[in-house]
């Protein structure tokens, strides 16, 4: 801190002593009328001063017969003169006067002739690459009304310091034969004079070689899409630099999976239909699906390079260690440390970091840098758009030019509100959960990086936050803490930095517990048990009716279903079952409640229809029984199991010497048909 306060006051004594005295003297000052396309009529002065801000200059001259004029300049370092001041053709004294408050001070005098002060442009030179080198130039002086006095070339290598300078008199050419070596690039200068007047200054550094076949390799990559599936590649190229020389072109070879080779001759000054180029990249505009490998080299007048091989597959490699993306509108970084055990890490040759524009064609918004094995981090200028997905990849090519993709990972430079998602729906439905199912919008669609998703239900306070890490594309949630019979509707929305997203919804019901289930379907099986008895009956009915051989009488009462032994097991065990599940849930309520018992309601005196086969036949046994022709009328409904149970010891006293009849009760015995009865008939 000292040292620095000592450097700003001795910076500031020697300030204070420089503006003790007088200025210093100006240089002399260099006149001269300009000539570009045509000469001027001003004339145009320099000189060198030492800047000192309380230190003011003028430009001062007279003509030989003349009064002393002169303009105020101030801190600039140079001044003009206007043609009205001066005399063409005259001799003119030209000086500079700077003064402060302590004094002034007069450069030397520059003396000279007006008509003699004419200084041309810089010349403008040009070359060919043909053997013999040779440049040529343009100059203001080789218009009609001006003539070229002559022109001077230097010429130096790009290692050297020091100029070679030649003059070459009035010329607009020379030639280096036998001054250069070829495949060297030298640089060149020239300036030229015009009769009468001064020398122009150097031109700019014009850089020429003798060209030879161009050196190096083309360097060559494949771009694959986003995301880089290998199921369709564009081969693409960067355009070779020659220091020396110009290349005409590429050839290039692809070698099928079939054995088949394809031969390509692509100008660099034309492009075909199969190539197009977008600056300095280009890329092959053919589908390589069936190509293994390819190859391409850079060619001029005098040869090619040597072949740059690429193979289309790529093999994917497993790591644990994702490369870092960083980026922004204008740089794109990408950082990695990787493992040394990684699979055939010792075979790699060199590393290969590219990126790619999600949702561009081939070989547009596409580039590819190479690094050697010890390089773990690069950026990449240029444009990059905003909102828009770039996938950045590392990948390793081995010894035999075959690539691996280790890692990749997606970047933006900025973010936006991402898009909604799609095909939200619920995959399962239980009666107190619910899994959810949806597809993340499309990579060209996002608008930026999700962070996470939304999930919530309509009149509820519980939003879930569900990671968008998984790599998975579709992603699943289940939804818990619901309600049997639950009607609900859920909404998803994606969060990025920007925020959320729309809301997308959904809507199902959560199913009833299993014991409410089987309850319910207890009571839909009871009438539809009646209807099939009722149907059986009508059917045995219609059999026997048309049969002559049959004695059957009808009963014109409709069947009572539920006076069946049979229905009230069923109705006992239901009973049973519901008593054992009272304590698991409460009785359910039923708006539309359905009918499990069929009443019969008797409207007529019954008739009886006594039809009896001849008495020479077997008289069926069922002719005498009460249950087929008695007096009595079965039209009593039996409202609870002792009545039916009554019924049923009532019928076992008629007697029988069937073994299935003394087990029936009086429902079967008066309504269905016996066994003797079926065989007989």
């Amino acid at each position: 801190m000292a040292f620095s306060i000592l450097i700003v006051n001795m910076a500031i004594s020697f300030a204070a002593a420089g503006s003790l005295g007088p200025p210093e003297p100006p240089s002399k000052p260099k006149c001269h009328i300009p000539c570009h396309d045509s000469c001027g009529v001003d004339i145009y002065c320099r000189w060198n001063h030492r800047i000192d801000p309380l230190t003011k200059s003028s430009l001062h001259w007279k003509t030989a017969h003349g009064r002393e004029e002169f303009v105020d300049t101030g801190a600039s370092l140079s001044g003009m003169i206007g043609r009205e001041n001066f005399s063409m053709n005259s001799e003119l004294h030209v000086w500079v006067k700077a003064q402060n408050k302590h004094g002034s001070a007069k450069s030397q005098v520059a003396v000279f002739n007006t008509g003699y002060i004419m200084k041309p442009s810089p010349p403008v030179i040009s070359s060919s690459p043909q053997d013999p080198l040779e440049i040529s130039w343009s100059s203001v002086c080789d218009e009609p009304h001006l003539s070229l006095r002559g022109c001077h070339v230097q010429f130096r290598t790009q290692a050297e310091k020091r100029w070679h300078e030649e003059d070459v008199g009035p010329q607009g050419s020379y030639d280096f034969d036998g001054l250069v070596e070829p495949g060297i690039v030298y640089e060149t200068q020239v300036r030229c004079s015009c009769v009468p007047g001064l020398s122009s200054d150097w031109s700019a550094i014009h850089r020429i070689c003798l060209e030879t076949a161009p050196t190096g390799q083309v360097d060559v990559w494949k771009d694959c899409g986003v995301p880089a599936t290998n199921l369709d590649c564009a081969m693409t190229w960067k355009k070779l630099v020659q220091a020396c020389g110009h290349i005409l072109g590429y050839e290039v070879k692809l070698f099928s999976k079939h054995g088949t080779t394809v031969r390509m001759n692509i100008s660099d000054a034309e492009p075909r239909d199969c190539s197009l180029c977008d600056g300095p990249h280009c890329h092959l505009d053919s589908s390589l699906k069936n190509i293994a490998s390819a190859a391409i080299s850079a060619y001029n007048a005098h040869g090619a390079t040597l072949p740059a091989y690429i193979t289309i597959p790529t093999t994917p490699v497993t790591s644990e260690h994702p490369i870092d993306v960083r980026m922004n509108t204008a740089n794109l970084t990408v950082s990695w440390d990787l493992p040394s055990h990684l699979p055939d890490a010792k075979s790699f040759k060199e590393y290969v970091v590219q990126y790619k524009q999600a949702g561009s064609p081939l070989g547009k918004g596409f580039d590819w840098i190479r690094v050697n094995k010890s390089c773990t981090t690069l950026t990449f200028t240029g444009h990059f758009e905003k909102y828009r997905a770039y996938q950045v990849s590392l990948m390793a090519v081995t010894s035999n030019q075959e690539s691996r993709l280790i890692s990749s990972a997606i970047g933006y430079s900025s973010h936006g509100i991402p898009a909604k998602v799609r095909s939200f729906k619920v995959i399962s439905i239980a009666a107190t959960h619910a899994t959810l199912f949806w597809e993340p919008a499309v990579l060209t669609e996002r608008n930026g990086r999700i962070l996470y998703y939304q999930i919530g239900v309509h009149g509820q306070m519980a939003v879930y936050n569900v990671s968008a890490s998984d790599r998975r594309e579709n992603k699943t949630f289940e939804l818990a803490d619901l309600k049997p019979n639950q009607e609900c509707q859920v909404w998803i929305k994606a969060v990025t930095e920007a925020g959320p997203g729309a809301n997308v919804t959904t809507s199902f019901i959560t199913k009833q517990p299993e014991h409410l289930v089987l309850q319910s379907k207890s009571h839909i099986f009871a009438p539809l048990l009646c209807l099939l008895v009722i149907i059986c009956c009508l059917a045995s009915y219609s059999l026997h009716k048309g049969s002559s051989k049959t004695c059957l009488c009808i009963n014109e009462n409709v069947p009572d279903p539920y006076n069946s032994t049979i229905f009230q097991m069923l109705q006992y065990q239901a009973k049973q079952a519901n008593e054992a599940l009272a304590w698991i849930s409460a009785p359910v309520y039923e708006a539309h409640p359905t009918m499990s018992t069929l009443e019969i309601v008797v409207t007529q005196p019954p008739v009886c229809e006594h039809k009896c086969l001849p008495e020479e036949h077997t008289k069926p046994a069922g002719c005498t029984r009460q249950r087929q022709c008695g007096k009595e009328q079965y039209s009593k409904m039996l409202d609870s199991a002792e009545e039916a149970a009554k019924d049923l010891s009532g019928a076992d006293d008629a007697g029988s010497s069937s073994e299935e009849e003394q087990d029936a009760s009086g429902y079967e015995q008066h309504f269905m048909p016996t066994a003797a009865e079926i065989l007989n008939t």
